[in-house]
């Protein structure tokens, strides 16, 4: 596996990319219960959802709104997802996840974020070969190896790929499909992750420093701000 920046720096990133939460957060429960169904209970994809909104105090009658939609209950904007993939400066690779009722206006304005920062957009692959799909959970251990020792242990015996302490945090690498096994498992053993998400995590980073990396602050920026995009991913080593 490819070394990156350090956790506490990823961590920190994701942190500062939240905006628009609950809009992007209605897509993605409609166009999860669309495609799997209305019941969390037999549709993990919803499930992760609702958990992550639900961690972020939307209301249960918003979140069965979107399901409603999503089943077809309620009327609405139908939303499909379009991932479009391309390189940001310094050939920092970028893949943008978006939900949108019209991908020509989505296409558009996110071609002009790339041109507009440096970047340029590519077709669809030109970088997703350098992500893999897996289950992240972050803690907050702040350095305590007894701590770390312990998530260590539940992580790996839940079937966990990878447990890795730096900078005052341990990260959980999963598969997607062991991903809710471990967090329950690290759940039941009273140990709380501060985030867990199924993601796109770079195998390896490439580092920008200077200019380089303002203009891809300023290019993820200006993608997340778009009404249209869920998530943003990069390769990019800023620390």
């Amino acid at each position: 596996m490819g070394r990156g920046p350090s956790i506490a720096a990823r961590k920190g990133a994701e942190d500062a990319r939240r905006g628009k939460l609950f809009t992007k957060f209605i897509r993605e429960i409609t166009v999860a219960a669309r495609a799997g169904g209305g019941d969390p209970r037999a549709n993990a994809r919803l499930r992760l959802v609702l958990d992550k909104a639900f961690d972020a105090n939307m209301p249960k009658d918003t979140a069965e709104r979107a399901i409603k939609r999503g089943t077809g209950e309620l009327g609405g904007d139908q939303f499909e997802e379009v991932r479009y993939e391309g390189y940001g400066p310094g050939g920092v690779a970028i893949m943008v996840d978006c939900m949108t009722d019209n991908p020509t206006r989505t296409v558009a304005d996110v071609r002009h974020a790339f041109s507009k920062n440096g970047g340029n957009m590519g077709t669809s692959g030109a970088v997703s070969y350098l992500f893999a799909h897996v289950g992240q959970l972050f803690f907050e251990t702040g350095g305590d190896t007894d701590a770390e020792e312990r998530i260590l242990d539940v992580a790996l015996e839940a079937g966990a790929d990878d447990v890795l302490s730096e900078g005052g945090y341990t990260e959980v690498l999963t598969s997607t499909d062991a991903f809710e096994g471990v967090k329950a498992a690290l759940q039941a053993a009273g140990l709380a992750a501060v985030e867990a998400d199924v993601t796109m995590r770079p195998a390896t980073t490439v580092a920008v420093s200077g200019e380089q990396a303002e203009s891809v602050h300023k290019l993820i920026d200006m993608l997340e701000d778009l009404d249209d995009v869920q998530k943003v991913y990069s390769n990019a080593d800023l620390a």
